[in-house]
């Protein structure tokens, strides 16, 4: 096992070396652009510190160049100058910007190389010239904060090689070395500049992730509540299918003596609505609630008996108010107009929004006073649940807040419409619209709550 161990490190080692090359290539031989990303708040200043920088990295090395190298005047002024434009050119291009600033190095080391150690009592600073080192721990910051950090380690190993192959390999007469203190410097500049750039991307995959995070919950929420609503509308066909099967069963018995073809085709019509039937209580399992002790959906538990009771109707809008009123609100209910009859999903639905809106009141409104107003008109029910300001504020919310998204559901299935919003005392008031037969229609006009911010929150959300 030893053995076999040893040779698969060798081959990843060998793999390695095989592959350096080719690496080396694609992260430094590039001139791609890679600018630098404005701050959120300083925007261009950083750019302008660099360029300000880069234009006394200039006149610094043009002047130890000329003065301490006895190089000419145009001679200095370019090698220097090419050491501002590497800075410059690393905002945009930081490996080419690299490239340039180690050229520069190179150039002026061979340039002044033969008249190291000319004057007695003068130590140049060599291979790297003061500003030259400064000039080039920019661009190694700007390269490292840019590019992966391969490229950053490949590019402080040529600096490093540059460095060891001019000072040791080559040498020159007396002088101040620089070669140590600038790779000492360099490795912690790329050090820093990987780390900061590895902090922005985890930043923005942070970001990112919260972001669709955000977007799951959504849609995560949306789903729940129209499987909801389906659970309770697969209900009612159930309820429909029930009675077509009843009635199928008692019809041969209203005619004294009915025809044999009658009689079949009423016994075929019972087995399809028995056997329709016996597949939507299959479905109707796997769609249940799964919190049978809260029927009412207040948090509070019930008698266990919600899974099998019949889906509720505005005729069990007082056993609502009275269970909420038992969870400690003060519920008051005021029903006008002549009741009229509705389709089963808009009687349903007219129960759910009420139940949600005396919910949300319970939760986010405690102390509270509600008013339920359920309005019986020509075209359509219309409701309303207002609260008036909390007594004390509400525990903090945990849930998925799909209250309000649920009501509009609901009511845009029907074509109707729901309003929601703060009142101008402090309180919450809901507001809906459904048409008698739900099919969509126009709302007759009435009071809408007055959009303001609620002092408790988003009761609804």
């Amino acid at each position: 096992m030893r053995g076999t161990g040893g040779r698969r490190v060798s081959v990843v080692r060998t793999g390695w070396i095989r592959r350096w090359p080719r690496n080396l290539r694609a992260d430094l031989w590039t001139v791609r652009p890679d600018p630098l990303p404005l701050s959120v708040w300083l925007r261009w200043l950083p750019h302008g510190l660099l360029c300000l920088a880069a234009f006394g990295v200039t006149l610094g090395d043009a002047a130890q160049l000329r003065d301490n190298g006895h190089l000419g005047a145009w001679p200095a002024f370019l090698v220097a100058l090419a050491s501002g434009c590497a800075v410059v050119l690393a905002l945009r291009r930081p490996v080419a910007g690299w490239w340039l600033s180690m050229t520069k190095t190179l150039v002026g080391a061979v340039a002044v190389h033969g008249k190291l150690g000319s004057v007695s009592g003068v130590a140049f600073t060599w291979p790297w010239t003061a500003a030259g080192i400064i000039a080039h721990l920019l661009v190694l910051l700007l390269l490292a904060l840019r590019v992966r950090t391969r490229a950053a380690v490949e590019a402080l190993a040529l600096t490093a090689l540059l460095t060891y192959l001019l000072e040791a390999g080559w040498g020159g007469a007396h002088h101040q070395s620089t070669g140590v203190v600038t790779v000492v410097l360099s490795t912690v500049v790329v050090v820093l500049g990987s780390a900061l750039r590895g902090r922005r991307e985890a930043r923005a995959q942070l970001v990112e992730q919260t972001t669709l995070t955000a977007g799951e919950r959504a849609r995560r929420t949306l789903l729940e509540e129209r499987n909801r609503i389906a659970r309770e509308l697969h209900d009612v066909v159930a309820h429909h299918m029930s009675v077509i099967s009843i009635q199928a069963q008692v019809a041969p018995h209203l005619v004294e003596r009915p025809p044999r073809e009658l009689v079949e085709n009423l016994a075929g019509i019972r087995q399809n609505a028995l056997e329709a039937l016996t597949e939507l209580r299959r479905v109707l399992g796997v769609l249940r609630s799964e919190n049978p002790e809260d029927p009412y959906g207040l948090g509070h538990p019930g008698n266990g008996a919600a899974p099998h009771a019949p889906q509720p109707t505005l005729d069990r809008l007082d056993a609502l108010i009275e269970n909420t009123r038992a969870a400690g609100l003060d519920v008051t209910c005021e029903v006008t107009g002549k009741v009229r009859p509705y389709a089963p999903g808009v009687e349903l639905s007219a129960y759910r929004i009420v139940q949600e809106a005396l919910s949300n009141a319970l939760r986010h409104a405690p102390g509270s006073r509600v008013r339920v107003e359920v309005a019986h008109l020509r075209g359509g029910v219309r409701l309303a649940v207002t609260n008036s300001r909390p007594r004390h504020p509400g525990p903090p919310s945990t849930g998925a807040g799909h209250g309000l998204l649920g009501m509009r559901e609901r009511a845009a299935m029907l074509g109707g419409t729901v309003t929601a919003a703060g009142t101008p005392a402090g309180g919450f008031a809901v507001a809906a619209f459904l048409p008698r037969d739900g099919t969509p229609s126009a709302p007759p006009p009435g009071p809408a709550p007055i959009p303001s911010p609620s002092p408790s929150g988003e009761p609804t959300a």
